[in-house]
């Protein structure tokens, strides 16, 4: 296998093959994902409540990503690697966004992502195209403004909505972001847009129709238990394997069985 880039999408996406992107957080993971061949990985900050108990994902800091940026690049050596560029991290000027998705290259990281389409966030993803940083943009239901959104409201429900999605996506194309990611959308609004992009769109909670798709790792493989989400799948269940194995583990401990001659010396 060889290092994946941004070409790798945009050719999945002309030849009509979809993408698929998992969540990691630390180096075990990663390595997982890597020998499956995973398209790619986002370092989110989604970590927050997954991996550090939050309520939220305003509580992560920029420099706290870093440390787990620098876990999963030890661990994926093929995949594509992206930082989620966590709350005001960018949003103050042009120049903070630089410096601190340029400290998330310097981590190991290939690319950021970033949430919305204003001006700022417009120049920010040129700026950091321009300085040879790959930026993966984040459209419709955008967690880092889920206080002044309403909360988890599904996005593209009306005509003028989507448009107004659409747009957005297009500047962030032109801006130079090499796909989008589209969450928490009406299936038929994700489609429409995907269809009207060059670029690709990865979609969380939008529908089959995205030309690929990203979700939690700890969701769809059980370890996660707070909450599930409507659009997760659970593909295996490590919460109840873990459980299993930790109770054996301390039955035998407390029975004198554990550790036997095998694990003696």
């Amino acid at each position: 296998m060889t290092k994946k880039n941004i070409l790798h999408f945009q050719k999945l996406k002309d030849n009509g093959e979809k993408i698929a992107l998992l969540t990691a957080y630390d180096y075990s993971t990663a390595k997982v994902l890597d020998e499956a061949d995973i398209d790619g990985i986002l370092v989110g900050d989604s970590l927050a409540m997954v991996a550090l108990g939050y309520e939220n994902t305003y509580n992560i800091s920029i420099d706290e990503m870093l440390v787990f940026i620098k876990a999963v690049a030890r661990g994926a050596k093929n995949s594509f690697i992206i930082g989620d560029m966590p709350f005001m991290s960018y949003n103050l000027s042009v120049e903070q966004g630089l410096e601190n998705a340029s400290k998330m290259i310097q981590a190991g990281a290939n690319a950021v992502k970033l949430e919305g389409c204003n001006e700022h966030i417009l120049e920010l993803v040129k700026r950091c195209v321009e300085s040879g940083i790959p930026v993966l943009a984040h459209l419709g239901f955008t967690p880092q403004l889920m206080q002044t959104i309403g909360g988890h409201k599904v996005q593209g429900k009306t005509r003028e909505n989507t448009e107004k999605i659409l747009e957005c996506a297009k500047k962030l194309e032109k801006a130079g972001a090499f796909a989008v990611v589209l969450e928490l959308m009406n299936s038929e609004s994700a489609k429409y847009i995907t269809e009207n992009l060059e670029i690709p769109t990865i979609g969380i909670g939008a529908g089959a129709d995205c030309d690929g798709q990203i979700v939690v790792t700890d969701d769809i493989l059980g370890k996660f238990t707070d909450f599930k989400p409507k659009f997760v799948k659970h593909f295996a269940n490590i919460h109840e394997v873990s459980l299993n194995g930790v109770k054996k583990y301390s039955e035998e401990v407390k029975k004198g069985l554990f550790p036997s001659e095998n694990e003696s010396f």
